[in-house]
This record gives structure tokens, C-alpha cells and sequence, in this order.
């Protein structure tokens, strides 16, 4: 199974970024072979609207099937649901804490959005 962390950085050092459509990037990490591999989200940080979709879009091609981020909006969110991808809300920590969370079912998994849109329009 492969999960996509929201991150600061490319490390397992970094901090979860509490933002999915807008963070700094994706750490995919496949639970299976501790695989890892960082896709870069700046592209979605100054845009101006769909950075939630783009970055599911992302997540999703990289093959995740399980997103762990602070919040998500709702059209973020219903794009992963809509690829069968399930949301799991964590509080701001390093990644490999983040990793160990999941593992161990610590995680919970969010029913829905937790965040306005940010663009209205």
C-alpha cells in the first residue's frame, strides 16, 4: 500500500504540512517495500484556485491509496474519494512519526472535509 504524506520537505526529517492542496509536497511512501519517493507540489502553493484537485490528481497518479494530511477542502477531498483514496487526518509531526501513526492505527479517518474552500468563485 502506498500512502501520501503531506510535507515540508522531502524527508522523513520534515514536518507533516498541514495543508494538502497547497503543501510543500508528497512524500509517497509504500508501506510494503519502505519505498519513498517526494513529488513536488510548488506548482499548486501560488495558485490561485485547484490546488486541491491538481494535488489529488498527483497523489493519485503516484499511485496512493491513503493520503495522511492536517486538513483538506472539500473539493480535495472529493476528488480522492472519487479514486477510492481514503483521508486520514494527523497533527503537525515529522514524517516517520507520522508513518509510525498510520502503522500502528493510530490515525483517524476523515468523513468529509475539515476546511472551506479556498477559493469562492
Amino acid at each position: 500500500m502506498k500512502v501520501a504524506i503531506s510535507s515540508t520537505g522531502g524527508t522523513f526529517q520534515d514536518q507533516l504540512d498541514p495543508r494538502f492542496g497547497r503543501a510543500a509536497g508528497f512524500i509517497i511512501f509504500d508501506l510494503s517495500s519502505s519505498q519513498a519517493e517526494f513529488i513536488d507540489n510548488q506548482g499548486n502553493q501560488q495558485a490561485s484556485k485547484g490546488a486541491g484537485i491538481h494535488a489529488a490528481q498527483n497523489v493519485a497518479r503516484a499511485g496512493a491509496e491513503a493520503v495522511i494530511t492536517g486538513h483538506i477542502g472539500p473539493k480535495a477531498y472529493a476528488a480522492l474519494e472519487s479514486g477510492k483514496i481514503e483521508v486520514y487526518h494527523s497533527e503537525t509531526k515529522t514524517v516517520r512519526e507520522v508513518v509510525e501513526d498510520f502503522r500502528q492505527g493510530r490515525l483517524s479517518r476523515a468523513q468529509g472535509a475539515d476546511s472551506a474552500p479556498h477559493w469562492q468563485g
